[in-house]
C-alpha cells in the first residue's frame, strides 16, 4: 500500500469537511485510519484530525490527495512546492496543478506565499525573483513560466460555516428550490448589502434581457444610480433591450408598461441598436440626447463600470459589446477580485461564467426561475452561491424596498 499522512483543522465538524474527506477516500478506492483526533469543543475552538492515507498504487493515491486538497487537507511532510517549466506557449509540463476557487497558499523557499488573484481550473505560476505566486488560465501561460506540478507544499483554505447564528449564506445551503422563503431570505440578503455598503464594498450584478422584459429595468437603474450597484456584467441582449425599452417603451416589441405587443414592435431592438451605431457608442447617444434613461444610461452617468460579453447569437451587436470572448473574460477579472458579493439575476451562460472567475469569499446570490441555473453553477464548483428560484419580476422589487426601508 501507498500513503500519505494528510491534516485537517477548522470547523472541521459543523462544515463537514471531516465526513466530506474520509467518503472521498473511500468512494475513490482508497481506506484511511486516523493517527490523530481533537474535537474543539467551544464555539471559538477548532478541531484537527490527522490522517494516514492509503491507496494499492502511486497514481489513485495522487488522486485522492487531489480531491483532499480541495476540501482543505494538507500533507502532513511539508515541502517546497515542485516547478517544472513549460515549453511552449499556453503549454503545461506534466501533472500541473489545477486550482480552486478558495484561497490557497504554496510553501516556497521555506515560507508560505499567497497565491494571487485565485480562480478555479487555473495553474499556479511562480515568479522566482520577486517571489509571488499568480493564478493564471492556461491561455496566459507562456514559454518559460515556473508551474506548480504535483500537490506538495499546497495549502487550500475552503470557507467554513461558522458555529451559531447562521446568515443566509449558511441557511440557504441546501439545493435549490422554489418552496425555499423569499420574503425572509430577501431580507437577509438586503441585510448582507447594507452591511457591505456601509464598510464601503463593493456589489456586482450580472443581468440578462430578463430585467428588462419584467418591467424591473428602472428598479436596476434606480439601484445603480444610489450607488447600490458598483459594476455589471452582462451581454449584448441586456444593453439593446434596456435602450429599446427607454427609446420606444417596448422590451422584444412588447410594451412593458402593458404587456401588449406592439405593431411591427419586433423591428425595435434593431431600431435601438442602429440609434446606438449612428451616435458612435451608448456614451456619445447619451452625450447628444438620444439616451436620456435606463439601466445603461445610470452606469455611464455615475462611473459604474461595465462588461458586455458578446454570444453568437448576437443582433448587431452594439458597439460597446466585447465581441472576443477572451477579452470579454480578462476584462471581468479586473473586477471580480475587488467585489464583495455578486448578484446574478436571470442568465445562465454568464452567470456560470463569473462564477467560474469568482474566488469563493465573494458572497454570490444567483436569481432564476430556472433551477437548472442554480444547480449548474453548484455542479460547475460554485457551492457557495445562494440560490433563489423565483421571477426576477418578484425579486427585485422586494429587494429594493428592503434595502429602502430602515435597519
Amino acid at each position: 500500500m501507498y500513503n500519505r499522512e494528510v491534516k485537517l483543522s477548522g470547523h472541521i465538524i459543523d462544515s463537514l469537511i471531516l465526513p466530506k474527506a474520509l467518503d472521498r477516500i473511500l468512494d475513490m478506492g482508497g481506506d484511511f485510519k486516523f493517527m490523530e483526533f481533537t474535537v474543539g469543543k467551544l464555539k471559538g475552538d477548532i478541531s484537527h484530525a490527522k490522517l494516514l492515507v492509503e491507496a494499492s498504487n502511486e497514481t489513485l493515491l495522487g488522486e485522492i490527495l487531489d480531491e483532499l486538497s480541495e476540501i482543505g487537507a494538507v500533507v502532513v511532510e511539508l515541502k517546497d512546492v515542485e516547478l517544472l517549466v513549460s515549453e511552449k506557449d499556453k503549454t503545461l509540463p506534466a501533472d500541473f496543478y489545477s486550482t480552486t476557487h478558495h484561497p490557497t497558499e504554496i510553501h516556497y523557499n521555506g515560507k508560505w506565499i499567497t497565491v494571487e488573484d485565485i480562480e478555479m481550473d487555473c495553474m499556479i505560476v511562480v515568479d522566482k525573483t520577486a517571489e509571488r505566486a499568480l493564478c493564471r488560465p492556461i491561455g496566459q501561460i507562456n514559454k518559460g513560466d515556473h508551474i506548480v506540478v504535483g500537490r506538495d507544499g499546497i495549502k487550500v483554505m475552503p470557507p467554513e460555516r461558522p458555529r451559531g447564528k447562521q446568515g443566509v449564506f449558511e441557511f440557504m445551503s441546501s439545493e435549490a428550490s422554489s418552496e425555499k422563503p423569499i420574503e425572509s431570505i430577501i431580507k437577509k440578503i438586503a441585510s448582507e448589502i447594507k452591511e457591505i455598503k456601509k464598510r464601503g464594498g463593493k456589489i456586482a450584478v450580472v443581468s440578462g434581457p430578463a430585467v428588462v422584459h419584467t418591467g424591473s429595468g428602472p428598479i436596476l437603474a434606480s439601484m445603480i444610480k444610489e450607488g447600490i450597484v458598483d459594476i455589471i456584467f452582462a451581454g449584448n441582449a441586456l444593453a439593446t433591450h434596456d435602450i429599446e425599452s427607454a427609446l420606444y417603451g417596448t422590451s422584444l416589441g412588447t410594451c412593458v408598461k402593458t404587456g401588449e405587443a406592439v405593431r411591427r414592435g419586433h423591428r425595435h431592438h434593431i431600431y435601438a441598436i442602429n440609434e446606438i451605431n449612428k451616435a458612435g457608442s451608448i456614451k456619445e447617444a447619451i452625450d447628444k440626447g438620444v439616451l436620456k434613461k435606463g439601466i445603461m444610461y445610470e452606469c455611464i452617468k455615475n462611473d459604474v463600470p461595465y462588461v458586455l460579453a458578446g454570444s453568437i447569437r448576437d443582433d448587431g451587436p452594439l458597439p460597446d459589446v466585447i465581441t472576443d470572448v477572451i477579452e470579454a473574460q480578462e476584462e471581468m477579472r479586473k473586477y471580480v477580485q475587488d467585489v464583495d458579493m455578486v448578484i446574478m439575476i436571470s442568465t445562465m451562460l454568464h452567470s456560470i461564467a463569473t462564477g467560474n472567475l469568482l474566488p469563493s469569499h465573494v458572497k454570490s446570490i444567483c436569481v432564476d426561475i430556472n433551477p437548472a441555473t442554480v444547480t449548474k453553477l453548484s455542479d460547475r464548483g460554485s457551492a457557495q452561491v445562494v440560490g433563489i428560484v423565483t421571477d426576477v419580476g418578484t425579486f427585485l422589487p422586494m429587494l429594493y424596498n428592503e434595502l429602502k426601508t430602515e435597519q
